[in-house]
Parts: C-alpha cells; structure tokens; sequence
C-alpha cells in the first residue's frame, strides 16, 4: 500500500511540473525527468527510493556535495538577522565575503560586484568591458559557453544561440580554437596556429575596437575542449599590446573544480575580470560575483559606475557564500579535486583498453568528459557537433541506461561529462564508472564500427 502512494505521490509530482512549468534547453513533451525528494553527498533519491550518484554535480555547481547543513544553518542565521537590504546599503556578510574573494583571487583583483548567478556575471562584465575602455567589440571563442541571457548568449559559440541569432545584439565575434584530439599537425603547431589566427581577427576587427576577449577558465559543456598549451599566456600578451581586457569565464571551472581556486591558475596567467557563480554557493541559494581588477576599480572612484541589479549583494547569498568557502577550506576539498582528478584519469584509461568506442578523455582536476566515438583510426564522433535527433540514436540509449543503472549525468552529443562533486571518493567514483562502463557498451556494440581488436 506505502508503495503504491509514493508511487501515486512520484506520478502527481512529475505531472504537476509537466502541465505548469517549462524544462530548459528542452522538447516539453516525452521527457522524463527524475522526481527528487532529498539529496545527500554525491547521492540524489527519488520518491520511489532509488538512490541516484551525480557525477555532473548537478549542472557541475554542486561542488561541495547536497545537503550541507553548514550552508543552511548559516542562511538560517543571517535571515534571522536580515534578510534583504538594498544594494545602496551594507550588511557584514557583504564585506567579509568580499574581502575572503579578494584574499582568493591572484593579483589585483580585489573588487566583488555581486550578481544573481553567471549569465549576470556575464553581462555586467561586458557592459563594464565597454564602459571602461570606450570600445565596443567582445571577442569570444566558438565551441564556448557564457549564458542564457541575451548578451552572454551572444558571446557564447554555443549552437544554443542559433535560435536568437536575430535578435542578437552586435559588435560579438568569435574566433575558432582547434583542440589537440583532431589536430594532425603536432601541438607545438596547434599553439602556433592557434595563437596566430587570434592575431588575424584581431587585425581584421581592428584591435582599438577591442573591449575584452572572453575565455572559459577551462571548457566546460562544449566537451572540456583543452587549450594548447602556452595559449593564455599569449593571449594575455597580446591583450597588453593592445590594450584590450580580459574576462575569464570561471562559472562552470571556479571553485575548486580544476583542482585550483580558478581554472586559469592551471596557465599561470592573471585576468582583468572574473565571473564567477555555480561553486560559489553550490547552488543551495543562486548568486554570483564579478571580481574587477584594481585598476578598472579606480576608474569608478569619482566616475558613477553604470551597474546595478536589486538582488545585488543580496545578504543571504553573501552568508551562504562565505559559508561554502569555509567549507571548501575546512573539508580540503580542492586538493581532494587534484587528487580524485588523477585517480578518475587513470581509471578511464583502463576503461579506454576495454571499450573501443572511447576516443578521448580530457579532463582537469574533476572537470571532464569522455568522448565516444565510432571509428577510432578516423574520430568520427558517436554524435557530431550540434546533433540532430536522428544523429543521437545511440547516445540517447547510452544516456538511458545510464539513468537506469541509478546516476545522473549530463550526457550531450558525443560526450558523457565526469564532474561529480569535490567531496568524492574513490569507492564513490568506482561506482560511477561501473555505470559508465556498463552503458558505453552499448556504443560499443550499436554504434561503433571500425577496429574492435585492441
């Protein structure tokens, strides 16, 4: 009888969300979403019982794990206190949390403008960008992703942007980045290449044009495409000869997530802005934080700076922000990212010596993804670039089991994305990569057709 009421329970729950809300980046009919009742860990349970293990940290935000009642006893504490004051205002929580960024961010970065999650963080950078310097074209990569919202939706070069295409604000162009799996050329040429295709655009768009070029600190839903080695250094050379700013993209790779603070620590670089979000408060209340180089800072002292949001420096968010620091630093959790991060990337390849269909792993601390092919001599992807429907026949089975054999992952085009949360353990990620295992089989069996002898 208890079973057939939480099974009752589960259909209401799923069906009330299907009539009265809209699902993201999604068909709305024929989805079948997981009904979540509680989350603990790297675990989410459904109201039937099934335990599912997240190894894409919900949308690779979730780095501190589900439900730590650290964060809740302090929203719980500042709401008791305050719960909103307008921006024009300060509450403690503010400057303790920006004061802890600024302590956390390399260099001169020690000025936070607080936002509402990363596609704000997005567009106040490019708004401030502009105002700054006077310029009005945003460089960006394709094969990126900076947002929803219009104008990070425009840097981005994801094909989610196609749909709004039209409706796309102007001065945003995007420069192509190829990555090492496909270059046939060797990766001393790849950075050269790479670096001198920037320096065409640049030449082409007129570099005195050029507010800031925007770059994911490392690549994340596009396939954590990795950049050549030495190529942010050259860019931010190139930035100072011309003058130009530089943003880095840290929503997805902050945190802890590469197993450093920000991913572009990993290329002993310094940027003039960062957006940050997603690990800044694990997604247990939305917000986040533009960091803004000293210089651009003193600009504003006498200036008035053209920014504001009414959520901005919102005193909850801040609380659970500074919260979730702690937390990474009492916990260890960014060395226990590095180390996790070597461990998964030596299980992979022994995965890789088993299943055919697994062309590449890039992965860096626990920001990664394997890449299923059907030929591994040729590369052909298991599902190309942009993917239409009759395309994902495969990975849509290999992505069904997946969630059959009880975890949550994203899985997109070719990609299956290992980025559980920072708290993991090995026996945890043994049990996440049996799952994978077991559904790339069917890659192996349905879509692979070149040389299975290894």
């Amino acid at each position: 009888m208890l079973h057939t009421f939480l099974e009752s329970e589960t259909k209401e729950i799923v069906r009330n969300s299907m009539d009265y809300t809209l699902f993201s980046w999604s068909k709305q009919k024929g989805i079948d979403p997981i009904a979540v009742k509680h989350a603990s860990g790297v675990y989410l349970y459904d109201y039937d019982g099934k335990r599912y293990i997240d190894f894409s940290s919900g949308l690779m935000n979730v780095n501190i794990g589900h439900g730590d009642q650290r964060i809740t006893q302090a929203v719980v504490r500042q709401m008791q206190e305050v719960s909103y004051v307008t921006p024009s205002c300060v509450t403690g929580v503010r400057g303790e949390l920006g004061k802890k960024l600024a302590a956390i961010c390399p260099g001169d970065l020690n000025k936070a403008f607080f936002t509402l999650c990363g596609a704000t963080s997005m567009e106040n950078a490019i708004k401030l960008a502009r105002h700054y310097s006077g310029r009005h074209k945003i460089l960006s990569r394709y094969q990126s992703y900076h947002g929803s919202s219009i104008g990070a939706m425009a840097a981005s070069g994801d094909p989610r942007k196609i749909p709004t295409d039209s409706q796309q604000p102007a001065n945003f162009i995007h420069f192509d980045l190829p990555h090492l799996y496909r270059w046939e050329y060797g990766e001393a040429n790849l950075l050269k290449e790479s670096v001198q295709s920037l320096e065409r655009v640049l030449a082409y768009e007129g570099p005195a044009n050029v507010a800031a070029i925007i770059l994911e600190g490392e690549s994340g839903s596009s396939g954590c495409l990795k950049y050549p080695v030495g190529y942010l250094k050259a860019v931010r050379k190139l930035c100072d000869q011309h003058g130009i700013l530089i943003i880095m993209d840290e929503v997805m790779s902050g945190f802890g997530r590469t197993g450093k603070w920000f991913g572009f620590e990993n290329h002993d670089i310094i940027p003039d802005m960062i957006a940050m979000a997603k690990g800044l408060t694990c997604g247990y209340l939305p917000f986040g934080c533009l960091m803004v180089s000293d210089p651009i800072a003193a600009k504003y002292d006498d200036t008035m700076l053209a920014l504001g949001l009414t959520y901005s420096a919102h005193p909850v968010c801040c609380a659970a922000a500074l919260a979730t620091l702690k937390v990474y630093e009492d916990d260890g959790l960014i060395e226990n990212a590095h180390e996790m991060g070597k461990y998964i990337e030596q299980q992979v390849e022994l995965l890789k010596m088993k299943h055919p269909s697994i062309g590449d792993f890039r992965n860096t601390g626990l920001l990664g993804c394997i890449e299923l092919v059907k030929d591994r001599k040729t590369k052909q992807p298991m599902a190309p670039f942009n993917a239409i429907p009759a395309e994902m026949t495969v990975m849509n089975k290999v992505a069904a089991k997946i969630k059959e054999l009880g975890m949550y992952t994203f899985v997109r085009w070719g990609y299956i994305f290992i980025a559980p949360p920072l708290c993991v353990t090995k026996e945890q990620i043994d049990e996440g990569l049996e799952i994978i295992s077991e559904a790339i089989s069917i890659a192996d069996e349905e879509g692979y057709t070149g040389e299975k002898n290894l």
